[in-house]
């Protein structure tokens, strides 16, 4: 079983996957209802799919963060994000990080330096989800990835090969905080037998979409998974 991308509903797909393919410096993928920015085995891909979401205002549970070698390069990608569309929404001084959204009002930061936690793993650092130590553990198992952090509330995993963190937090609000208009896209040889492994660590399965069954991980955050 591979993992694919990150999936993010947007009203109209082309323009944030051209704004996504222009900031990682990688082609765009046109599907039917979607585009998709492949990655790589150490940089996730991301795929934007056409919905409705005018009326859901709810802050995304899953956002993504970019690395900086230095200011000038940091200062280089806030940049590029505003001349591709996108908009800066706040600084934080004394830490250091920017925060951005993507032209479909999609959440992301610009780290400072130095992050040590983030460094080695490419420009697109860290995939960063809502959900509590169980859901790190569940994706540990279900994608044979290191847990790489497990401290707190907080855990995350990484690819064998390196590259991009994919990382779990507990934030304060209630149990169903934020949108669900995000989830993970994988693929596998045998779907069925995937299946049958994923519910044995924890999953549930939610329905059928596009193909592709939809399941509900530990934590609560959705996944699909298809044929490849």
């Amino acid at each position: 079983m591979s993992f694919l991308a990150v999936s993010f509903e947007v009203e109209d797909p082309g323009p944030v996957a051209a704004f996504w393919a222009g900031m990682l410096d990688r082609d765009v993928v046109m599907e039917e209802g979607g585009a998709l920015v492949p990655g790589d085995d150490t940089q996730v891909g991301l795929r934007f799919v056409a919905a409705d979401v005018a009326t859901d205002n709810r802050p995304n549970r899953i956002h993504l963060h970019l690395t900086s070698a230095d200011l000038d390069d940091q200062h280089r990608s806030v940049t590029k994000a505003m001349q591709r569309g996108g908009r800066l929404i706040r600084e934080y001084p004394e830490e250091g990080h920017v925060v951005m959204a993507d032209p479909a009002r999609n959440e992301f930061c610009v780290i400072e330096p130095g992050a040590d936690f983030l460094w080695g793993t490419g420009y697109l650092g860290e995939v960063t989800c809502e959900g509590p130590r169980e859901s790190g553990r569940f994706w540990r198992d279900a994608l044979a990835w290191p847990l790489v952090w497990d401290r707190g509330v907080q855990t995350a995993i990484q690819s064998p090969a390196g590259g991009t963190k994919i990382s779990w937090d507990v934030r304060p609000g209630p149990p169903d905080y934020g949108s669900r208009r995000q989830w993970f896209d994988l693929v596998a040889t045998d779907r069925e037998a995937e299946i049958q492994r994923l519910i044995g660590l924890g999953a549930e399965p939610v329905g059928e979409a596009g193909g592709a069954i939809r399941m509900v991980g530990p934590g609560g955050n959705e996944f699909t998974l298809a044929a490849r």
